[in-house]
C-alpha cells in the first residue's frame, strides 16, 4: 500500500494490538481493492500468511499477517492457508543491529506444515511491514521446498 510512515504506520501500529484485527481487515480489504486486479493477473491459487511463533501469537491473542492473508484470499476469491508454514525458531522483533543480523536471524525460523498444498501451485506469501526482506524471503525459501511454483509476496508497507 505504501513506505511505512504517517497514516499507514499508525494503522499498522494500532493493529498489532490485542484490539487491532478489525483494523487488519480494514487494511487489508482496502488493499485488496486497489490491487486486486493486478494480483489476480499473477494467478495467485492460494494464500500463505508468515506466520508468527505460537508465543507471540498467544500474547497478541492474533497474527495480523493471518487475518490480513485471510481477507485478501476471500476478497480474490482464491484458498487461504493459514497453517501452510509454521514458525519454529522464536524471532526477537526488530532487535537486530543490521540487516545482515536480520537475515542470519530468521535462517531455520519456518518449517512447512504437513497439511501444506502447495506443491506446484502459485502462491501469494503475505506479511504486514517488509523492512529488509529477510522474513518474507526465508518464508519463500521454505515454500519453494515444499513445492510450489512461484510465490509472489504482498506486504501492507515496505519500511
Amino acid at each position: 500500500m505504501g513506505p511505512y510512515s504517517g497514516k499507514l504506520q499508525d494503522a499498522i501500529l494500532r493493529m498489532k494490538h490485542s484490539a487491532g484485527e478489525p483494523v487488519a481487515e480494514m487494511l487489508a480489504r482496502t488493499f485488496t481493492e486497489e490491487c486486486g486486479p493486478k494480483l489476480t493477473g499473477l494467478g495467485i491459487e492460494v494464500v500463505v500468511p508468515v506466520p508468527l511463533h505460537w508465543r507471540r501469537s498467544w500474547v497478541r491473542g492474533f497474527n495480523q499477517a493471518a487475518t490480513i492473508a485471510e481477507t485478501m484470499a476471500a476478497g480474490l476469491g482464491v484458498e487461504w492457508q493459514s497453517g501452510a508454514l509454521r514458525r519454529v525458531k522464536p524471532t526477537p522483533q526488530h532487535a537486530q543491529p543490521s540487516a545482515s543480523a536480520r537475515w542470519e536471524n530468521i535462517r531455520g525460523a519456518f518449517a512447512p506444515a504437513k497439511q501444506a498444498r502447495v506443491i506446484g501451485r502459485t502462491v501469494l506469501l503475505v506479511d504486514d511491514v517488509m523492512t529488509t526482506g529477510a522474513t518474507v524471503s526465508e518464508a519463500a525459501r521454505v515454500l519453494k521446498a515444499a513445492g510450489a511454483r512461484v510465490i509472489h509476496v504482498a506486504v501492507l508497507a515496505r519500511a
